[in-house]
C-alpha cells in the first residue's frame, strides 16, 4: 500500500463529496501521529517530545537529550498537517538523536520499531477516516 497515492487509496464517495478528501487526509495524518506518539518508548519524555512534522523535507536528528523530563507539543504538528495540501508530504521525524538506536535497537536491545507498526497501518486509518467522516456527513 506504500506505492499508491493517497488519492488512489480513498473510496470512491470521498472523491465525490467536495472537501470530503482534503479532510480525511488531513484526519487520518493527525490520527496517525497520535498512534506514533501513543506507542513511542517513554522514560523522560525527550523523545516524544523530538517528533517534528515539514513539508519540505524529513527532520534531521540533532537533539541530545539534556536530561529532565520533558511534555510533548504537537501544536507545531498540527499546523504543519493543516497548512498542508492534497499532494504534499508530509514528513514526521524524532529528531533525538538515539531514536533510532531505540527503533531498531542497539547495544543489545531489542528494536521497539513503533514507527514502522504505524506506518504500515496507513491504509487502515485513511478507511476508518473514511468512515467516521461518512458517518458524521450521514451519508
Amino acid at each position: 500500500m506504500a506505492n499508491l497515492s493517497f488519492a488512489a487509496q480513498v473510496v470512491d464517495w470521498v472523491r465525490k463529496v467536495e472537501g470530503a478528501t482534503e479532510a480525511v487526509f488531513k484526519e487520518s495524518a493527525q490520527e496517525l501521529v497520535s498512534q506514533m506518539q501513543a506507542l513511542v518508548p517513554v522514560d523522560t519524555g525527550f523523545l516524544r517530545a523530538s517528533l517534528v512534522a515539514s513539508t519540505s523535507a524529513m527532520p534531521a536528528l540533532t537533539l541530545n537529550n539534556p536530561g529532565g523530563t520533558f511534555n510533548a507539543d504537537v501544536g507545531q504538528i498540527e499546523l504543519v498537517i493543516a497548512g498542508s495540501e492534497l499532494g504534499d508530504t508530509i514528513y514526521l521525524g524524532y529528531t533525538a538523536k538515539y531514536g533510532v538506536y531505540v527503533h531498531y535497537g542497539a547495544n543489545g536491545r531489542s528494536p521497539r520499531p513503533w514507527v514502522d507498526m504505524v506506518a504500515q497501518r496507513w491504509g487502515t486509518i485513511v478507511n476508518e477516516k473514511a468512515a467516521e467522516l461518512k458517518s458524521r456527513l450521514g451519508l
